[in-house]
């Protein structure tokens, strides 16, 4: 089963496009957290290729249009001011084959650049990067997205046993939320620490401890939601085990005649005869099993969603 556990957690309200952009480039929204901004970001307009190229191509009808002009004055014998103008020209289209051009993958890193920062900024408060968890919030964290990613990559989810649909709108959303609760239970817990740190006078400790324990209420709160989605995975990992061992079953038994050819043939003892029948009774009851196992996941589910 492939193993998600994304770093940069997203509200599911937010664009897909949106998403995939900031979910890819965590170590750059690591860097605008720290307050870092793109000193490039507004400048865009002044070096993009295209006012460049314009800019090329002005110069180079200037520069060509002064030579002109001066093989006139050369022509009208008017040396002094030919000279000037020539130099100029010269000059100018100097500097245009020396102007550096704008390495198109430094423009493609820079626009990327602007465009996770400015859709950060749009969705502040939309995604949850890991970093911005304490110890206790990432073991939790990682303890949610592994049960989701065992019922979203089962069998029996890909395979319709389960209800897809609600699935991948419910459990995104089940994320989000364990995130964002985990995420300001990071921040008051490392606030509440700091000032606990500098020592407390017994004033001041009788107001700190009730929220403390507003803040371990609140872990446990969220802890609850875990085991929610945990006790769901492992009634969808019932489920999963029943389905492999019903296909396994149904494999072997469609071989079964070829098995009881060769025995016939062979001449085989035919002692072992009961045992290969049981096969179709070991069908029926992976059948029911499967069945109840998929139907106490739905009940699971449910009771998730309360």
């Amino acid at each position: 089963m492939p193993g998600r556990h994304a770093k940069v957690i997203v509200d599911p309200a937010v664009p897909d496009d949106v998403a995939a952009l900031l979910r890819d480039n965590r170590k750059l929204l690591l860097r605008i957290h720290a307050g870092w901004v793109p000193a490039h970001k507004r400048r865009r307009s002044l070096s993009s290729p295209l006012l460049g190229l314009a800019a090329r191509i002005a110069a180079t009808v200037t520069a060509v249009a002064a030579a002109v002009y001066g093989l006139t004055l050369f022509v009208a014998e008017r040396y002094p001011p030919f000279v000037v103008i020539m130099t100029c020209s010269a000059l100018l289209i100097v500097g245009v084959l020396l102007r550096p051009r704008p390495d198109a993958e430094v423009e493609r890193t820079h626009a990327l650049e602007r465009e996770v920062y400015d859709s950060a900024g749009r969705h502040e408060g939309h995604y949850v990067l890991r970093e911005q968890l304490d110890e206790p919030a990432r073991a939790l964290m990682t303890r949610a997205q592994g049960a989701i990613d065992q019922v979203m990559y089962s069998s029996v989810n890909t395979e319709g046993l389960l209800d897809g649909v609600r699935n991948a709108v419910m459990l995104p959303a089940q994320e989000w939320e364990i995130a964002r609760l985990l995420t300001k239970l990071s921040e008051l817990r490392a606030e509440h620490q700091e000032v606990v740190s500098e020592g407390l006078t017994p004033e001041v400790a009788a107001v700190a401890e009730p929220l403390a324990q507003a803040l371990d209420s609140s872990q446990q709160a969220v802890l609850a939601r875990v085991e929610a989605l945990e006790r769901y995975a492992g009634h969808v990992a019932d489920a999963e085990r029943a389905y492999r061992a019903r296909y396994q079953i149904e494999r072997l038994s469609a071989k079964l005649p070829r098995y009881e050819e060769l025995l016939a043939e062979s001449g085989a003892d035919g002692s072992s005869m009961p045992e290969l029948s049981r096969l179709s009774d070991d069908a029926d009851r992976l059948e029911q099993a499967l069945r109840d196992s998929v139907s106490s996941a739905h009940e699971a589910f449910r009771h998730l969603k309360g």
